[in-house]
């Protein structure tokens, strides 16, 4: 019996399909296991290369596999399912993940560390928690309206909201006051949530030099920088800054053909927090910048001058994402470019 090269796994809750093959790609195994004997079964196979599709739990397991000494890529599951054939099926997907595994031309996910995992835990729940607080803060908001109650939009006008409940106390049902104090002491505990997870952020963004040096460029805060650092894939994976802005999603569809170029709106693919944090990061400098009198960007000039605020907002995220590699493939700090007639020292 010939020996397999690659083994591809269907992961699953409980239950993994197997599908060994040699290097020619000609099957060799074919084996359904338990989620308790998969790295009992692969400690006994030779080292070989192991390919999974890039979803829930699959670090865990390519961690783990990669601790019995095997060679472990991740493949996103939109490149697998073209190598599908007829029925799907868990056997039928595995022996897919080893075809497409095989591609020479194929892309593959890093396989992320626990501390990475840990810092995109920290990030997501406080998107979770500011999620729910802008939910109840608009649930406050629509039903006070109701009763004549009208306050500005976000968060930090709740104070407003909450004084003139305080006002019109009397004159509202006393149901309507109980309820409208219990959604405000939500958003208290909320703030108070996020608040702590901001202050952990930070502290974590200052003990590390690479993060340190992303938040040298403006419009990237701690939160952005801890955001790069957690979702994205080494940066030595990308061949330049544009491969990296096309992997977060801020390049130009494209709809070519016959040597015409045809660019749209932007991809949004590739990773949905990060490109929404740089486009609030490019708007924020766009609107400090709109309110001096001389910018000194020459580029960020002449964009303003001549395209809409929300088009320059996008390209100069893009333009972030590609000072974001290469401050990191350089391990540099952010330098402001020179305005235009000042010669340079």
């Amino acid at each position: 019996m010939e020996q397999a090269t690659i083994i591809g796994i269907d992961i699953s809750k409980r239950s993994f399909q197997l599908h060994g093959a040699t290097e020619a790609g000609d099957p060799v195994f074919r084996k359904k296991l338990s989620r308790s004997k998969l790295l009992a079964f692969l400690s006994e196979v030779p080292p070989c290369l192991v390919v999974m599709e890039a979803c829930g739990g699959a670090h865990h397991w390519g961690r783990e596999i990669i601790g019995l000494g095997h060679e472990c890529k991740l493949i996103p599951p939109v490149y697998v399912k073209p190598f599908v054939k007829r029925q799907k099926n868990d056997s039928n997907d595995a022996a897919a993940i080893v075809e497409a595994a095989q591609r020479p031309t194929m892309r593959f996910v890093a396989v992320k560390s626990e501390a990475a995992q840990s810092d995109a835990m920290l990030f997501r729940t406080r998107a979770l928690l500011v999620r729910q607080r802008t939910q109840t803060i608009n649930s406050l908001r629509g039903h006070l309206a109701e009763f004549g109650l009208v306050a500005p939009l976000g968060a930090g006008n709740v104070v407003k909201l909450h004084g003139e409940l305080e006002t019109a106390r009397a004159s509202l049902p006393e149901q309507v006051v109980v309820l409208s104090e219990l959604l405000l002491a939500q958003v208290a505990s909320l703030s108070e949530r996020i608040a702590r997870l901001d202050a952990e952020i930070r502290t974590r963004a200052r003990e590390r030099e690479e993060v340190r040096r992303l938040m040298t460029v403006p419009g990237i805060g701690p939160v952005c920088a801890m955001a790069v650092h957690a979702f994205a894939p080494p940066m030595e994976s990308f061949a330049c800054g544009r491969d990296f802005a096309a992997w977060v999603g801020l390049t130009p569809r494209q709809h070519s053909t016959a040597g015409r170029q045809r660019l749209g709106r932007i991809t949004k693919m590739g990773q949905r927090d990060l490109r929404r944090l740089l486009v609030l990061g490019a708007t924020s400098v766009l609107r400090y910048a709109r309110r001096r009198a001389e910018l000194d960007d020459p580029w960020l000039r002449r964009m303003l001058a001549e395209k809409p605020p929300k088009l320059v907002a996008v390209a100069l995220a893009n333009k972030m994402a590609r000072i974001i590699w290469a401050l990191s493939v350089r391990e540099e700090t952010y330098r402001a470019p020179a305005a235009v007639g000042v010669a340079s020292e």
